[in-house]
């Protein structure tokens, strides 16, 4: 069998797994490469190339810079102003959610933007009474349209951008999509808030995220403090003692520190408890407020004898917008757009630049860092790949590429010279095309057609002579110029 048709084949299975979804989309995109290789299509070096090519590090880099404005608290503080722009119109919030979205993710890919504004979007969406299905969707269609705003927009710019590249054609810049992306994003917009509500359903989810950005002020309230606990250096946590707990029947008072000396106790709420002195005898359910800086309620929350009821790092993303580390990760990202957009450097080495910044910076942890990544997102990539390269290698890729010009026809990207309609000659092959751009003038100095024509044999009784079909090698013309008996040099 053809090694072009075992290719079509492994494509063609992979489409159905990923159809049927029987399997997770890594793990069928693993499969993928492992056929290519079992079956003798790609070598194993060939078949795992994927796993270090420049599209997949730049990918797995941007997933780091999208959770540094996260975890800093940037997304709160443009979702804050987002809900104050919309000043209580539901088409007003439309709108700028949308806007705001097809921007971040011009800088930050689809992924990181969505998961960004997703709890900011359905918060707004709750405190206007609008149906969030009605905010989400357009939301989606607006992340992949903004996704051709920019380089960083989508994996599968980076992934188009290469190999142009590596086929001759030179990479695209940071904002050769822009021209397609603006009055994309004009048009999804223009569709959502004209017709929207009628091509929308009016969903909400069963459960909704929690809206955190007054917690402070809630938090000063119920525990009667004389000013909020949070800031953006400290933060505050409400914790449970949770059954078998080791802290049942310890005395806590407010004033009081941890073990570790990294947190103070700000408050305890107990049901029948025993009061001696303001101390309070813990019981199973009991609540205890704890403060003490977001790194420090990071690293101790995890302990098993107490249960938090929000995590500080959920806490910090909504109820403290520009947080700590939020100028640094903006000056990362401007940064990182500066060295993309002049091309000083690969994209990958600018996202990986950015990544290390961030950590290094402490802006990130390198656990917080790992834990970004969508490693299903980078598996599903680098996996797939390969069949890439099969398809290009085998000639399969080739083969689809004459099937497509010969249905598009004369209407194709290739008219021919002179002839703005192309008039005159038929569509060009793939392997033409290719031909032509290696070697613009060939075609031109065996006719003046623009277009080789190729000695072929001629069947037995077709009548003439073959010398007379061959290409005259100073052109074509009437006559041999006397030399009947000339003979390609070929053994």
């Amino acid at each position: 069998m053809a090694e072009s048709t075992i290719t079509f084949l492994v494509l063609l299975g992979a489409v159905v797994l990923f159809v049927l979804n029987r399997l997770p989309v890594d793990v069928v995109a693993l499969l993928t490469a492992l056929t290519l290789w079992a079956t003798g299509v790609l070598d194993l070096q060939s078949s795992l190339a994927g796993f270090g090519d420049p599209a997949v590090v730049f990918i797995a880099a941007l997933f780091v810079v999208s959770e540094a404005l996260d975890a800093t608290g940037v997304t709160a503080w443009a979702g804050q102003h987002l809900i104050r722009g919309a000043r209580g119109s539901p088409r007003r919030l439309l709108v700028l959610a949308m806007l705001l979205c097809s921007l971040l993710t011009a800088a930050i890919s689809v992924n990181g933007a969505v998961a960004a504004l997703l709890p900011v979007v359905v918060v707004a969406a709750v405190r206007l009474r609008m149906p969030t299905s009605q905010l989400l969707i357009p939301l989606a269609f607006a992340a992949h349209a903004g996704a051709l705003l920019a380089l960083t927009g989508s994996p599968i710019n980076v992934i188009v951008s290469e190999v142009a590249e590596d086929a001759g054609a030179g990479g695209f810049g940071f904002f050769s999509f822009t021209v397609v992306g603006v009055p994309l994003v004009a048009g999804v917009v223009g569709i959502a808030l004209l017709g929207g509500r009628r091509l929308l359903p009016a969903r909400n989810g069963a459960r909704m995220p929690a809206d955190l950005s007054e917690h402070a002020r809630l938090l000063a309230q119920e525990y009667r403090l004389d000013h909020p606990p949070l800031d953006r250096e400290t933060g505050v946590a409400e914790v449970v003692v949770p059954p078998r707990s080791s802290l049942v029947g310890e005395h806590a008072f407010p004033g009081m520190t941890t073990d570790s000396g990294d947190l103070t106790v700000l408050a305890v709420l107990g049901r029948d408890t025993e009061q001696d002195g303001g101390r309070t005898r813990l019981e199973v359910g009991d609540v205890l407020l704890l403060q003490g800086t977001w790194s420090a309620l990071d690293r101790h929350l995890d302990d098993p004898d107490v249960l938090a009821v929000h995590a500080p790092e959920q806490v910090r993303r909504q109820a403290v917008p520009l947080g700590p580390g939020a100028r640094r990760a903006l000056s990362v990202l401007a940064g990182m757009v500066v060295l993309l957009a002049t091309g000083v450097v690969p994209p990958a080495v600018a996202a990986l630049v950015a990544a290390v910044v961030l950590v290094v910076t402490r802006v990130l942890t390198v656990d917080a860092a790992y834990r970004a990544v969508s490693w299903t997102t980078v598996v599903l990539v680098a996996a797939m790949l390969p069949l890439s390269t099969a398809m290009e290698r085998t000639g399969a890729a080739a083969r689809l590429a004459d099937v497509l010009v010969a249905v598009v026809g004369s209407t194709g990207p290739y008219p021919a010279p002179g002839r703005p309609d192309g008039a005159g000659r038929g569509p060009l092959t793939a392997h033409q095309q290719h031909r032509d751009r290696a070697h613009p003038g060939a075609g031109r100095a065996l006719g003046g057609s623009g277009r080789r024509r190729v000695a072929t044999a001629v069947p037995h009784g077709a009548g003439g002579d073959v010398r007379s079909r061959l290409p005259h090698p100073r052109g074509d013309r009437g006559e041999h110029d006397g030399d009947e008996t000339r003979r390609l040099p070929l053994r």
